[in-house]
């Protein structure tokens, strides 16, 4: 296991791939870790060295004390980047992680080669969404995570995806029950005070914005708004649910890689 010593804490990373290839840089949901990605690492790692990490609060990575904003998470993969002497890279984000990409694409855009935001939005929610859930998790602990995880399989997958796949379902929704109650509530303060709404238009790196057709967490009229205010975004649409990385599997795949190879 790979950790990057941050000024608070220790972050917890991967990197695989040749050490030649470009570096594709991979960033979890809210509630997630590092492994929502395994599905897209063996197409990944084929061409480029693929660096993913648990966002702080999140798997093996540092929890300190709350709230987070979508900034510091921003700069911890800036530390990263440094810790492990990368001058640029490719980022791809899904919710959480799409809104910090959408803060390195606004703020640190001369780090990125080409950025990719997925079932994301310029701004998730309101507080009377996140609030009682920060409020829920932070008095009734794991219990509340335990609860979370139950109603998450509707949200993050169709239903008929997830009769069809527990399996792979489960792993994922699992992630949610081990994840750190304190870090969790200090992330969702962090995706309920994003707003990229008017900053959008900074964003200068090639940008792919990918949404699921029946994500009912971050819409496809989201994944819209950002691609029509930043100038030249491409925009990509599949069934699936809020996770469509795991959903849509090979599909999304192919799509990433088609949009990081064509220069």
């Amino acid at each position: 296991m790979a950790f990057v010593q941050l000024a608070e804490g220790e972050l917890h990373y991967l990197l695989e791939g040749p050490d030649d290839a470009p570096v594709l840089v991979l960033s979890n949901s809210l509630g997630t870790d590092l492994h929502m990605w395994d599905a897209q690492i063996p197409a990944f790692t084929e061409h480029f060295r693929v660096l993913r990490f648990d966002t702080r609060g999140h798997g093996q990575s540092l929890v300190t004390p709350g709230p987070y904003t979508i900034e510091q998470l921003g700069h911890d993969v800036l530390a990263l980047l440094d810790a492990l002497h990368i001058e640029r890279a490719h980022f791809c984000g899904l919710s959480m992680g799409g809104l910090i990409g959408q803060w390195l694409g606004i703020n640190a855009g001369e780090r990125l080669n080409k950025l990719i935001v997925c079932n994301t939005a310029a701004k998730i929610g309101d507080p009377s969404v996140w609030n009682p859930r920060i409020e829920t998790v932070l008095r009734d602990g794991s219990a509340a995570m335990v609860a979370l995880r139950d109603a998450s399989i509707a949200r993050w997958f169709t239903p008929d995806f997830a009769e069809a796949n527990p399996a792979a379902a489960k792993k994922i929704t699992d992630m949610l029950a081990a994840t750190s109650p304190e870090g969790y509530a200090a992330n969702c303060a962090a995706v309920r005070d994003a707003d990229f709404r008017d900053q959008l238009s900074s964003i200068k790196v090639p940008l792919l914005v990918i949404a699921g057709t029946e994500d009912a967490v971050t819409p496809p009229s989201g994944g819209h708004f950002i691609q029509q205010h930043v100038p030249g975004a491409e925009y990509a649409e599949f069934y699936a649910a809020h996770l469509s990385n795991v959903q849509a599997g090979a599909a999304f795949s192919e799509r990433v890689l088609g949009f990081l190879a064509n220069h």
